[in-house]
């Protein structure tokens, strides 16, 4: 099973295609292919490894907490994300 975990972008490559984005800690290489001009910063949906979309940082906020919310509740492990 996969989830879409909401995370930040922290790097992008120059050729804007690839990149790393991060969420409580854990830190992944990610495809940014499928989202028009990526920045450092942005927070995107994560899903099988591809940026699938961007969204604002109030929506951000949203989002994060209740991902946390829901990691916790069902003891999902960060190696697991």
């Amino acid at each position: 099973m996969c989830l879409a975990v909401p995370m930040k972008l922290t790097k992008v490559a120059s050729d804007k295609l690839s990149g790393s984005a991060e969420f409580d800690g854990i830190e992944r290489d990610v495809n940014l292919s499928l989202i028009e001009k990526p920045r450092v910063g942005d927070y995107v949906i994560i899903h099988a490894g591809f940026a699938i979309e961007k969204f604002n940082a109030k929506e951000a906020k949203i989002q994060l907490e209740l991902f946390r919310e829901i990691t916790e509740a069902v003891g999902l492990k960060k190696n697991m994300i």
